[in-house]
């Protein structure tokens, strides 16, 4: 990955420059000509005002945020970098230098973050990686406006997005259950957090009946993944626990995807257990005094061996009897299980992240999350405050209990789908039944993974999710540290 640091000007050669109105323009940093014509393009609608010629790379980003929010204006520079990221990837650069001219905190930070997260490349398969790989290895900052413990932080950051889109990337003949809780354990002691795998004895001790009947089709064993960060300084004296499906492959069970459309891209019903991993390590990385603890229940979805079967009723980890409608509504089958275990935890709240509906997708597309609650204490405020500023934004659902109306069953307790309409709310409440605390539920089906990049979110997985995580933990620290 590429590496962040922070440089004095001196005489060092400046390939991007960031501006606003309020930048007076120097011949120290560029000619008179070049200032004339940066100018008179500020006057345009354009944000990169382009000063290359086929020899050297000079860019100039505009961050006028006075038409906008600073939100928005962030957003803008992340996707300016992302563009510069593109046009430059090609040349033969190994220190991108970046000088911020603004009076703004956020700009040089953000371009360093779009930039960073669009040079990500999937290239673990390909037999000639050169051919695929950036030549940039450092981006350098030179900006009185921020320091080196802000630099290590983004940096951090961004290390778990790449390995949360590496983990969401690899297929599933790499990465069954039992390799993926090795990952996460590797994650934690780079991290330095405690990691407990339980294997398929000890989850059918603790008789997990739903995450045991999904993996009742696999030839690989289930694993349940337990995460825990707890410093001395924690702000918290409840837990807040996070929660990830993590179906390493989902072929829908008996009930089977069609292939063309479904199917394919289902190496990805993992990526909320990913981004649980990939929040996890930047909360101890980054040493935040927040006490957090997640869980990845994990397995494939298969129809072989003797696997659960439509009108199968199945006995949850908290009692529960759920009747089987459609095996490929497996993910909340297995996260039940992991959120009546997180009572154990007293927690402050529970968050739940997973690719579980289509519904999600089909309601809001890739832009946004779809989120549900029935919290009454401000969390998810809190989440939908830090999905603005890092541009991974939460629309809410609702959450009435006329909806757990339709997952009633005439031979269980419930039943694991609701019907025809309303499915992404339907499996949120069904969710709801297993939890006894603060409940978020987070569906990330449309924005975890793409089937064409989008600005510095790559095809494949996106990594959404972590950064999201990680502000609402830092934003829940700063609060307590004001106090």
């Amino acid at each position: 990955m590429i590496t962040i640091k922070k440089i004095k000007s001196d005489k060092t050669k400046v390939n991007i420059f960031i501006i606003d109105k309020y930048t007076k323009l120097s011949e120290k940093d560029f000619t008179k000509s070049e200032i004339a014509f940066i100018n008179k393009k500020q006057n345009s609608d354009e944000t990169i005002i382009s000063l290359s010629d086929f020899q050297n790379i000079k860019e100039v980003i505009y961050a006028d945020s006075t038409e906008m929010s600073e939100f928005a204006a962030m957003e803008n520079m992340r996707k300016a970098a992302s563009k510069v990221q593109h046009k430059i990837v090609n040349h033969n650069i190994k220190n991108l230098v970046v000088k911020d001219l603004t009076k703004t905190q956020a700009s040089c930070l953000t371009f360093a973050e779009g930039f960073v997260l669009s040079a990500y490349r999937f290239d673990k398969y390909f037999t000639k990686k050169e051919e695929k790989e950036s030549t940039i290895t450092e981006v350098s900052l030179i900006s009185k406006q921020i320091d080196d413990t802000q630099i290590n932080s983004l940096q951090n950051v961004l290390q778990a997005v790449y390995y949360t889109r590496n983990l969401v990337n690899e297929p599933v003949s790499f990465l069954t259950a039992r390799e993926f809780a090795k990952q996460m354990k590797k994650m934690g002691e780079e991290a330095g957090y405690h990691v407990e795998i339980f294997g398929k004895k000890k989850i059918e001790s603790l008789k997990m009946g739903g995450l045991l009947a999904v993996n009742k089709g696999s030839f690989n064993e289930p694993t349940f993944t337990i995460m825990e960060w707890k410093p001395q300084n924690a702000v918290n004296k409840k837990p807040i626990v996070f929660v990830g499906k993590g179906v390493v492959f989902d072929t829908g069970g008996l009930s089977l995807k069609p292939t063309a459309g479904s199917m394919d891209e289902m190496k990805c019903d993992m990526a909320g257990g990913a981004t649980v991993a990939g929040a996890m390590f930047t909360v101890a990385k980054n040493n935040l005094p927040v006490w957090t603890i997640g869980l990845v229940p994990a397995t494939d979805n298969r129809p072989g061996n003797n696997a659960y079967a439509p009108q199968d009723v199945v006995t949850m980890h908290n009692g529960m009897t759920v009747e089987v409608l459609n095996t490929d509504a497996e993910g909340r089958m297995i996260l039940a299980d992991a959120l009546s275990y997180a009572q154990k935890y007293n927690p402050e709240v529970v968050v739940d992240l997973a690719t579980l509906t289509g519904a999600a997708q089909a309601a809001i597309g890739t832009n946004a999350i779809v989120g549900m609650t029935n919290d009454k204490t401000g969390n998810f405020k809190s989440f939908m405050d830090a999905g603005d500023i890092v541009h991974e934004r939460i629309v809410e659902f609702p959450f009435w209990d006329e909806y757990a109306e339709m997952l009633k069953s005439d031979v269980a307790d419930m039943k694991n789908i609701g019907g025809k309409v309303a499915g992404a709310i339907t499996a949120g409440k069904f969710l709801e039944k297993f939890t006894d605390y603060p409940y978020i539920h987070l569906d990330i089906a449309g924005p975890a993974f793409l089937s064409k990049a989008e600005e510095y979110k790559p095809i494949g997985g996106t990594g959404i999710g972590v950064r999201l995580l990680f502000k609402y933990l830092q934003l829940k620290a700063e609060k307590n540290e004001r106090k």
